[in-house]
């Protein structure tokens, strides 16, 4: 069955489920392009690179750009997410689970965002759908072990990898610069610094944007032919779309979290600002071609507090970094609990 746009509005318009389904959706994107994209230029706001407003600016077209770029090339992320779990042979029980999941991912972001707190929008998003599949297959059988173990994967890689390559890069760049001028080395770090930080935006739109755009491809394809293909390909107008949304999320909020992450967690030079960038683009650009979704927050901030150790383990304020890991410890049975009692509601409603 096609997926053309034309196709697509009229079902739109015809289906109250399938519209609702979308809705929450893009709903969530743009819950994550406010919570999770700014934690890309956090930094180089923080070494005053760039002021919070053009970063930001630059955060949200970077998102756009890889997106829908990226997606073109290789979508391992979204048919990772795609293929995690199974809501079974109900359509209507299926849609109403997607529509719970995405209720639960919502509510525990924007709860993140009013605090402050830069949680984990990817980790919602796998704990939202998962808990929602366990309430509607009653069990594990609904949850696809392989593709599992890519989320696992992906905490290795954006934790230790993360602090890990913040580390050397840092001890890298004092090695090979230290006879350096001052002056030169800030301006070249400056530039380097903008220059590496639009390219983890641009790496968190398609680590992130894929995740989101998988789900509303799922609920678009149970919809609409009442079968999940795992050999999917996603429409370009439903790339695009996404990719816009995202991009209004990044362009409406974040400063929240630039400020915690960026200015709050070590207080950084521009090398330093550099070196963290230049990991988590090293980190997500792995993860987005290997299919293994990650945590842009996640890698980001583990990469910050590496630069930081890399100095002294002291420059690092290890009571905020502990209330993030907090954060993300919750994350999987809190939003996975959430989707899981929204779906026994909303099957019990509707």
């Amino acid at each position: 069955m096609g997926y053309d746009l034309a196709a697509f509005a009229t079902a739109f318009v015809s289906d109250p489920v399938l519209a609702v389904i979308v809705v929450l959706t893009l709903g969530a994107t743009i819950v994550n392009g406010a919570t999770d994209a700014p934690n890309a230029i956090a930094t180089v706001v923080g070494t005053k690179a760039m002021r919070p407003g053009p970063a930001i600016a630059m955060a949200a077209v970077c998102n756009f750009v890889g997106l829908a770029g990226i997606t073109m090339v290789s979508s391992a992320v979204a048919l990772t997410i795609f293929k995690m779990v199974d809501f079974g042979g109900n359509n209507h029980a299926a849609l109403v689970a997607l529509a719970a999941a995405m209720v639960a991912i919502i509510m525990w972001g924007v709860v993140a965002w009013y605090f402050g707190i830069p949680t984990s929008q990817s980790h919602s998003l796998i704990a939202g759908i998962t808990g929602a599949a366990i309430a509607l297959q009653g069990g594990l059988a609904g949850v696809n072990g392989a593709e599992w173990m890519k989320v696992l994967y992906g905490l290795v890689v954006s934790t230790f990898l993360g602090f890990g390559t913040g580390w050397l890069f840092t001890r890298l760049i004092r090695v090979f610069c230290w006879r350096a001028q001052r002056s030169r080395a800030n301006a070249f770090f400056k530039w380097a610094q903008i220059i590496s930080g639009a390219g983890v935006a641009v790496l968190h739109g398609a680590q992130d944007g894929q995740k989101f755009l998988s789900l509303c491809m799922l609920g678009i394809m149970i919809a609409m032919s009442g079968t999940v293909d795992g050999n999917v390909t996603f429409p370009f107008w439903l790339i695009l779309l996404v990719s816009a949304v995202m991009s209004l999320g990044t362009a409406l909020g974040g400063k929240k979290i630039i400020k915690s992450v960026g200015m709050n967690m070590v207080k950084m030079e521009q090398y330093q600002g550099f070196a963290a960038c230049l990991s988590a683009c090293f980190c997500i650009g792995l993860a987005t071609f290997t299919g293994m979704p990650v945590s842009t927050t996640h890698t980001k901030t583990t990469a910050i507090m590496g630069v930081g150790a890399e100095k002294s383990i002291r420059n690092v304020k290890w009571g905020l970094a502990g209330r993030m890991v907090l954060t993300w410890v919750l994350t999987f049975p809190g939003c996975g609990l959430l989707a899981f009692v929204f779906t026994h509601l909303f099957l019990m409603w509707f």
